[in-house]
């Protein structure tokens, strides 16, 4: 079940945020199952594209879409203080990423990676 109503809605204060969270989930061809291992985590899912899955929880909703069988693309809006807590899951998943983390000016604030 890579598709799910269940789990929290984005908090307000971030619905209306621009994009400020980006990033690659290396070596995952597709985004199901990447998006099952979200909502098995408690998160919401839907089918965003042919290929790509929109997933969140009240601090974060970001787009999962694959590029060409090199990975997929991560990119949506985060509460900035829980970047390590998506890092922190993208590790529980046994997948290797690279996060990009922006402040409301576009400049980026951090990196996270493994």
């Amino acid at each position: 079940m890579d598709v799910s109503d269940e789990g929290e809605e984005l908090d307000p204060e971030w619905a209306e945020a621009e994009n400020n969270v980006c990033g690659t989930l290396h070596g995952c061809r597709d985004a199901s199952p990447v998006a099952e291992r979200f909502v098995r985590a408690g998160w919401r899912s839907r089918s965003s594209s042919w290929n790509g899955y929109e997933v969140g929880t009240r601090w974060c909703e970001v787009e999962l879409d694959p590029v060409d069988g090199r990975g997929i693309l991560l990119n949506g809006v985060i509460d900035p203080g829980r970047l390590d807590d998506l890092a922190g899951l993208l590790h529980r998943f046994g997948l290797t990423y690279s996060l990009e983390l922006y402040d409301g000016d576009g400049s980026l604030v951090r990196e996270a990676r493994a």
